[in-house]
Formats: C-alpha cells, sequence, structure tokens
C-alpha cells in the first residue's frame, strides 16, 4: 500500500532500468537453463491486453528445446533484469514494480510450434501477500525464482507454460500496467487425463480489470488477480481475490497439495492460513519472510 505521490514519481522513474524478464526454468530442483524457453528479444513489457503480443511476449518464437516434467512435478521460472544475469545482487525486478505473479498452461501438438492461440488455463498465482508486500516481493526475495506443482491429474502431451508478472506501478491510468511474460516449452508425462477448461489471449483481459487499471499508491487492502481461477487437481479451482490480511486462496491451494510431501526448494512452507507441512527438500529450511509468508531457503 504505497502512500505518497513521491512513491509513484520514483516508480516511473525507475520503470526502464528495472524491465525483466523470464529466462530459465529449474525441473525438480535440476536446472534447465534457458534450453526450453522463447527468451523474449527485449527486457521491456507488453502494455496491451489486445495484442497477440499478450501470449507469449513480442517477437518470440518456438525454440528447439523442450523440458520434460512429470505431472505433479515442480517447475521454477526464473526472472533477471539483464540476460543471462542470475546474479541474487541485483532484484530480478525492481524499481517498485510491484504486482502478481501468475502461471498458465496450455495442451498444445508441438510445444516447439505453437503459436499460443490455444486455450490457457491457470495454475499459479501469488498477488497481495500482506500489506505493501506482493508477488514480485516473493520473486526478489528468492533470486528471481518461484516453485510451481505441474497439476497431477492433466493430460500427458506437450504444453505451453506462459509464466508473467504483472507491474502496477503506473497501472492509475488505462494502459500503464506492464506485463513481463515469457513462455517456457513443456513435455509433460505420466498424469491422468484432465484437460482443464481455459481462456484465450487475447481475451482473457480487459485493460479495464480491477486487478490490471490499479492504483498502488492509493489505499487498499485486497487486490483481485486478473484472469481466471487457479486450476486445481480434480478441477477444484481457487478464488482469484486475495487480501492483506491473509495468504492468496491459491496459495492456501498449494498447500494442501504439499501437506503430503516435502516442499520443494523456494516454495511456501508457513504463513497465516497455511495449512500444509512445513518440511522442505533437503538442503533448504522453512524461513519466516512475513507473518503471512515463509518459504524454503
Amino acid at each position: 500500500m504505497k502512500t505518497t505521490s513521491v512513491l509513484g514519481l520514483l516508480a516511473a522513474a525507475a520503470s526502464v532500468s528495472a524491465h525483466a524478464t523470464f529466462q530459465q526454468l529449474w525441473v525438480n530442483g535440476v536446472d534447465q537453463g534457458s534450453t526450453c524457453v522463447r527468451t523474449p528479444v527485449s527486457n521491456s513489457p507488453v502494455s496491451s491486453v489486445t495484442s497477440n503480443d499478450i501470449r507469449c511476449n513480442a517477437g518470440t518464437a518456438g525454440v528447439a528445446g523442450v523440458c520434460t516434467v512429470p505431472a505433479g512435478g515442480t517447475v521454477t521460472i526464473e526472472m533477471h533484469q539483464q540476460p543471462g544475469d542470475r546474479t541474487c545482487t541485483t532484484e530480478a525486478i525492481g524499481g517498485n514494480h510491484d504486482g502478481p505473479v501468475i502461471a498458465y498452461l496450455s495442451k498444445v501438438s508441438d510445444a516447439t510450434t505453437a503459436d499460443g492461440s490455444s486455450s490457457w488455463f491457470k495454475i499459479y498465482q501469488n498477488g497481495l501477500v500482506s500489506t505493501d508486500y506482493w508477488g514480485t516481493d516473493v520473486l526478489n526475495a528468492n533470486c528471481g525464482k518461484q516453485v510451481i506443482t505441474i497439476p497431477a491429474d492433466i493430460a500427458p502431451g506437450d504444453y505451453l507454460l506462459r509464466a508473467e508478472v504483472i507491474a502496477l506501478h503506473v497501472a492509475s491510468s488505462t494502459g500503464g500496467a506492464q506485463f513481463y511474460l515469457s513462455c517456457y516449452q513443456l513435455r509433460v508425462t505420466g498424469g491422468g487425463s484432465a484437460n482443464p477448461a481455459g481462456v484465450l489471449f487475447p481475451g482473457a483481459y480487459s485493460a479495464s480489470d480491477p486487478g490490471i487499471l490499479f492504483n498502488l499508491y492509493a489505499s487498499y487492502t485486497s487486490y483481485t488477480v486478473p484472469g481466471p481461477a487457479v486450476y486445481a487437481v480434480g478441477g477444484a479451482t481457487a478464488s482469484a481475490t486475495a487480501s492483506a490480511t491473509g495468504t492468496t486462496t491459491a496459495a492456501a491451494a498449494t498447500s494442501s497439495a504439499a501437506a503430503a510431501g516435502n516442499i520443494a526448494k523456494y516454495g511456501q512452507c508457513g504463513g497465516n492460513g497455511w495449512t500444509g507441512t512445513d518440511t522442505c527438500s533437503a538442503g533448504s529450511t522453512c524461513t519466516k519472510v512475513n507473518d503471512y509468508y515463509s518459504q524454503c531457503l
């Protein structure tokens, strides 16, 4: 909850230097580098929700690499400001670029050639975690990494994974929201037969959606993450609304999925509203970030 116009001016001034891209991927904790990402041609954002660029970013095309992940496994999307710079001394996305982190999947016949015009279903979101603490702050605290679970019941095959940050620092006017996104090429193995219903890009977002036309510097206690609800195993969904008085409901759904086993590094392991285990995988410890969010670090 930014409260001064000075902060708004500082955010606008920093908007160029703090641009960023999703550049790398991990599968079940194993670094795949940039082998299966359609890297954007620049670290500048997409600004139009009606352009085809909102699918996988401007000027990107399929690449040769495909990362294989079992259904029920985890992928870790990784964002940084400059190409190839994976250092943790610089924020993944800075300059007060606060906002949600979101991920979608789209089942396709060939991940290397699909153009993103197929249907997308949401598998992750983290919006307003607590007062003045956003999904992007979690990303920055984790050296640009966010762990995401692939639904265990989805059908095997090729998918595009759409990773997205919506920066809200200049989103108080129509067209001000900045969309930082990349698509990863995946091949899901195992799994079941679920083919979740989804949305199309463009079409899923409107420039007037409350989570896109949003004044970061006004007084607020909640935030509605744009797009559909999060898909969960068995066809259940989690609400798209997050409150400053608790964790996102999407995170709560993830907590249930994590209840039965160890949590991967950089995953959530605690906080108000968390119902899952606090047992982290080998090499990481459940660490309190604030009252609403603890992570395996």
